[in-house]
């Protein structure tokens, strides 16, 4: 099998990978890519194929069946997203009760009267950078008050989480998770010495599992950062792009003026066109799996695609169109089987509430004409854009 460059595509695959990602689905569902660091990984583009990747236990989610750690399990702890049953098992358990829908429900006022107090301070200047002033700050406030994390240290914690999730340097990432390491530890020592407080850090810190078992510092920290980081940037980037996908096809935005009912539609359709990750995290082989009539072998790098199979057409008919009256169930934007998102429905509310009160409040919203090109996430793990400049 011919090995495909990414490298080759430059930066016009990075603001457009979806014909990329039509030609490699043309040729077959599994491809072996060459990343631009030059690492070699399997990647899955096609839908079925994915949904099956992302729920077969052989593709296993810990880098120790290659006799590896990743640089944040290494200095931080594990996380649920390199481990596996039973480990992982145990840890979902034990902060899963935290997303469920109807404990999400309760949070609705508060971001309610975040976003509100959000939207009054972008009010009066008639145009903002809307990841600055509302896709950013809204999440990383609820998370940072769900868990306990101090209003004055989140400005710190963006820095960090920018430089985890799109670092622009090895040097940078490492002193980030360093940052992180250090603060978490703190953190977790003050919640353990302070009296019992209402937020999920400190329930956790009090949680036992069924057998009395206790967490350890390292599990968590690694759940505070996991929690911290997927709970604010993947919510960051979907109101941001269901925005966008609204104010660049003006007929869906004015269905949805008119009938406030469909943004849940919009929100939906924005998942499967183009969700805020791009790739899940790495998997690797235990044995030899064939996906899709490709042979991956054992010990190898994995990478499933959550970008391309939402515009496969196999799965949605005429898929490079926005169209938010579709039934976009069947997307994996939030993944499936066992990893799926804990925050999913968390993301949903707060985008729902965020994207219908900024469309209330300003009927004359639109991009910004004077704005320049959007300036896209590297990599292949987030997707969205940095700014979003919008004028009302």
């Amino acid at each position: 099998m011919s090995v495909i460059d990414l490298g080759e595509c430059g930066a016009d695959f990075t603001a457009n990978p979806y014909p990329y990602y039509a030609k490699m689905r043309e040729a077959g569902p599994v491809h072996r890519v060459r990343m631009t660091d030059g690492t070699e990984v399997w990647l899955v583009v096609g839908h079925e194929e994915a949904r099956a990747a992302l729920n077969d236990p052989r593709l296993s989610k810990s880098p120790s069946v290659l006799g590896l750690t990743m640089l944040d399990e290494e200095l931080i702890g594990p996380n649920l997203l390199v481990l596996d049953p039973p480990d992982h098992t145990r840890l979902r358990k034990l902060v899963a009760g935290e997303f469920t829908a109807r404990r999400v429900e309760g949070l609705r006022p508060r971001v309610q009267s975040l976003t509100e107090e959000l939207v009054d301070a972008m009010a009066p200047a008639g145009r903002a950078d809307l990841v600055d002033a509302l896709a950013f700050p809204l999440p990383i406030i609820v998370i940072c008050e769900l868990l306990g994390v101090p209003a004055a240290d989140r400005d710190t914690f963006r820095r960090w989480s920018n430089e985890v999730v799109t670092p622009s340097g090895a040097g940078a990432e490492l002193e980030a998770i360093e940052g992180l390491a250090a603060y978490l530890d703190a953190l977790v020592e003050d919640k353990r010495a302070s009296a019992p407080a209402d937020d999920l850090l400190s329930a956790l810190v009090r949680a036992r599992a069924e057998d009395g078992d206790r967490l350890s510092l390292p599990e968590l920290r690694g759940l505070a950062y996991l929690l911290l980081i997927a709970g604010h940037e993947t919510t960051v980037n979907l109101i941001g792009t269901t925005v966008r996908a609204l104010l660049t096809h003006p007929e869906q935005l004015a269905a949805v003026r008119a009938e406030p009912e469909l943004l849940d539609g919009a929100i939906e359709e924005a998942l499967r066109w183009e969700g805020p990750v791009e790739t899940a995290t790495y998997r690797f082989s235990r044995e030899s799996v064939t996906l899709g009539g490709t042979e991956i072998p054992a010990y190898q790098p994995v990478l499933v695609s959550l970008a391309s199979p939402g515009r496969d057409p196999g799965r949605f008919p005429d898929p490079d169109r926005f169209d938010l009256r579709r039934d976009a169930r069947g997307h994996l934007a939030f993944g499936h089987g066992i990893h799926y998102c804990l925050g999913a429905p968390l993301a949903r509310l707060e985008a729902r509430i965020a994207i219908r009160t900024l469309l209330d409040r300003f009927p004359r919203l639109e991009l910004d004409p004077d704005a320049p090109a959007w300036e896209w996430l590297p990599g292949l793990l987030m997707r969205g854009v940095r700014r979003l400049p919008v004028r009302w």
